[in-house]
């Protein structure tokens, strides 16, 4: 062994411990940060990019859809690849194919490149997403330590698609739109560095991979979610839309038979024979349905009616950021000492009443007190409802199967949003068409009658909280 090998080693036993594991929960919680963050900054850029680049009117859609469904597709392949040929290896690799892909399209001098350069970031973040969720399990042991590690993990996915909002309108209109990819480089490298120096990795066990498993799975997810896409652009009609959500399904049924059967499955079925995490999986898939269409529909309203800049539509949504990490801090004092039925109901009722006052909007809704109390309300109950799911979830695996867990909480909660975006739009365009009054009104009509279904999905989240256990300490 090198001397410099010796002496780094040296360097690293004798730094204190506490020190480590705050380092290793920043990057992780970074790189799940930059993740999300991509989704909703981009949102903001996409006038900017159109007229830059010259896209089609239809063609710019698949500047978002393009990430989403290489993303989607991916994850539980992503996840399962970890557990088998290394979680750190495949977390670095995939942090620095994301980083690479985000500076390569910010260069981007067409259309084309820039596709591109989104489908490799799919399948970057893929890569280092589910097994981020997998490191934080196996690297926090400790039940409390876990718990935090996890809370703090959900809040990063759920308030970053606010914070997206924010960084992209400031990036956009400051710097242009290219700088929401460039912001992804520094951070990305320094994920990369302190993950190589840093990281832990678990102990792999010799096995092959379920490539049948791995082939029907990407498959379905991918034609699944470019279903939900197509409908949500072109109606549930359409042949495009019958045909991928049929040829999804039918993927879908063959993967699970697979699954039984393979010795060695890339999502194991019996992740789903627990009641209480089966429960966490439904609502990771009904929680993003209901919730995360808000951010959407309401920048469309604050943008086309009230006539806010990109900008001050994303500084709007600092009151949800804001109180989303505020319940985060709270999770770990809470989950413990009631379980997740009291905090998990208490959240999806506070949703459920952010989105029906967001049915009471009107071309003359201001900005105070109605949609503040809606993105308060919003703020507290997606913080409170999604939180503790992560926990429920990853706290009882084995850490054999961290990333498999993982790979499935994402897919799940990815797909669920495509899903729900897909059912609110559709809402909205049929509800549009049939509206009469001003080009305002018939916007409002359909934005409310959007929100109006979320709620439906909100009671449906409720009625699965209602199944969890009153306590349920993490093992």
């Amino acid at each position: 062994m090198s001397t410099p090998t010796i002496t780094a080693r040296s360097r690293l036993q004798t730094e204190s411990p506490r020190l480590r594991s705050g380092i290793v929960l920043v990057t992780l919680l970074t790189c799940q940060l930059m993740i999300v963050l991509d989704v909703t900054v981009m949102n903001v850029a996409l006038p900017r990019i159109r007229t830059d680049l010259h896209f089609s009117a239809t063609g710019l859609s698949w500047v978002m859809d393009a990430y989403i469904l290489v993303f989607g597709g991916l994850l539980l392949l992503g996840g399962r690849a970890g557990d088998l040929f290394g979680r750190r290896r495949l977390f670095i690799a995939g942090v620095i194919l994301f980083t690479v892909a985000s500076l390569v399209g910010g260069l981007a001098p067409s259309a084309g490149w820039l596709l591109v350069a989104r489908v490799v970031q799919g399948i970057g973040g893929a890569m280092a997403a589910p097994n981020t969720l997998a490191l934080l399990t196996t690297t926090f042991a400790e039940p409390k330590a876990r718990i935090r590690a996890l809370a703090l993990f959900s809040g990063m996915s759920s308030a970053g698609f606010a914070v997206g909002l924010l960084l992209g309108g400031v990036l956009t209109e400051w710097l242009g739109w290219r700088s929401v990819l460039f912001i992804n480089v520094p951070f990305g490298l320094a994920v990369a560095v302190l993950a190589l120096r840093y990281l832990p990795d678990a102990p792999r066990r010799p096995a092959r991979l379920d490539l049948p498993g791995a082939v029907t799975a990407t498959g379905s997810v991918a034609t699944l979610v470019y279903g939900f896409i197509s409908a949500g652009s072109g109606g549930w009609g359409t042949l495009t839309t019958v045909a991928s959500l049929t040829v999804g399904v039918v993927l879908l049924v063959i993967f699970l038979i697979v699954e039984r059967r393979a010795p060695q499955p890339l999502l194991p079925l019996h992740l789903f024979t627990d009641r209480t995490r089966a429960a966490a999986y439904t609502n990771i898939f009904f929680g993003p349905m209901a919730g995360m269409s808000m951010f959407y529909f309401l920048a469309l309203y604050l943008q086309e009616i009230r006539g806010m800049s990109a900008l001050a539509t994303g500084f709007a949504f600092l009151p949800t950021a804001v109180l989303m990490f505020a319940m985060v801090r709270l999770i770990p004092r809470l989950l413990p000492r009631f379980g997740p039925k009291p905090l998990a109901m208490t959240g999806t009722v506070a949703m459920f009443a952010g989105l029906l006052l967001l049915t009471r909007l009107t071309t003359d809704s201001g900005y105070f007190p109605l949609l503040l109390a809606a993105m308060v309300l919003m703020g507290c109950g997606m913080g409170l409802a999604f939180s503790p799911l992560n926990v429920i979830i990853m706290s009882t695996v084995s850490s054999e199967e961290a990333g498999a867990a993982g790979g499935a909480l994402q897919t799940l909660q990815q797909t669920g949003g495509a899903l729900g975006l897909a059912i609110l739009v559709t809402v909205f365009g049929t509800a549009a068409r049939d509206a009469s009054g001003s080009a305002a009104q018939v916007l409002v009509s359909g934005i409310t009658t959007a929100f109006a279904a979320a709620v439906v999905i909100a009671i449906l989240t409720f009625l699965v909280a209602l199944t969890f256990p009153r306590v349920s300490r993490p093992n």
